[in-house]
Formats: C-alpha cells, sequence, structure tokens
C-alpha cells in the first residue's frame, strides 16, 4: 500500500532515517524556522539562509507522477501522506516529495528550462538575522518543542532559550 508505505518512510525521515522524502511545508514560517534552526547563534560572516518555496501545484500537473518509490526512471512525485503514529507530521504542516533523483534542484531547473513554467523560488536571508527571526517564531508558537514534540524537540527548545544569549 504505497499511502501506508509512505506514512512509514515519513515517520522514519522524521527521526533522522535517510529517505527519499523531501518535505515542503504549506507555512513560511514554518519553513523559516527549518532554515534557520541549525545556523549558529550569533552568526555573522554575511552569509544567507535560503528559503525554497515550490509549486507543487504546477509541478503535478506538468510532471508524471509515480505512488512507488522505485520506478526506473528519474521522477519526483507529490505525495500527501497520513500521520500514522508521527506527531511530527502535523505540526510541521508539510506536503511530501518522493525522488530517486540526486539533485533534486538541477533536476527542478532542468524541467523549467524546457518548459518555461517556474517551479522553484528561493528568499535568501541574513543569517545574522537568525535571533530575531528564531525569537519572532518563538512569539508565534513555531520552537523545537513545538515542532518535534517529545522530549527532543523540548530540550532543544530550552537549549535555545537559555543558552542562546
Amino acid at each position: 500500500n504505497p499511502e501506508q508505505n509512505g506514512s512509514f518512510f515519513n515517520l522514519v525521515q522524521h527521526h533522522g532515517y535517510p529517505t527519499p522524502l523531501l518535505d515542503w511545508t504549506y507555512s513560511p514560517y514554518v519553513a523559516a524556522f527549518f532554515a534557520f534552526r541549525d545556523w549558529p547563534i550569533r552568526h555573522s560572516d554575511g552569509q544567507n539562509c535560503r528559503i525554497y518555496i515550490f509549486d507543487y501545484g504546477a509541478w503535478q500537473k506538468h510532471n508524471p507522477q509515480e505512488q512507488h518509490l522505485d520506478p526506473p526512471f528519474p521522477h519526483l512525485s507529490v505525495m500527501e501522506f497520513i500521520a500514522i503514529a508521527n506527531p511530527r507530521h502535523v505540526p510541521q504542516q508539510a506536503v511530501t516529495t518522493m525522488t530517486n533523483i540526486d539533485d533534486i534542484e538541477a533536476h527542478v531547473l532542468e524541467r523549467e528550462a524546457e518548459s518555461g513554467i517556474k517551479y522553484l523560488r528561493a528568499i535568501d536571508i541574513s543569517a545574522k538575522e537568525r535571533e530575531v527571526v528564531m525569537r519572532d517564531l518563538g512569539f508565534m508558537g513555531i520552537t523545537a518543542g513545538s515542532m518535534f514534540p517529545g522530549i527532543d524537540g523540548v530540550c532543544e527548545e530550552i537549549r535555545e532559550r537559555n543558552f542562546s544569549s
């Protein structure tokens, strides 16, 4: 059953297991959380944090979608899995892509060039803004504790709050 199989892969992916899945959140705020989360506190070397925007509706309309993990051709398929025993799935507000391609960005850009349809956009924000962004997201309730229900998320959130200054 591809839907149950996908839900299982989605669960193990949310706990660090490598899978052929990539989540795309519906929320720009959740996207900002994940984009800034791993940047070091007080980062100041002038680099940017990048948030990607994927037009998955247009992608589905113009590109073949596959329900199985191992088709004999390159594919990037959009899936919406149910959250079976996965408390991280719902707060992250995600649609998932499943692929057998190593470089998804290059593949999407190649399809854009072929079709003339823009599927992928990027927003760059200075990584120096990390503390402001994470503080503002915290006021909105978007924290490690809410994104990762359980002891790991709570500890990450408390560490961010108490040791980031």
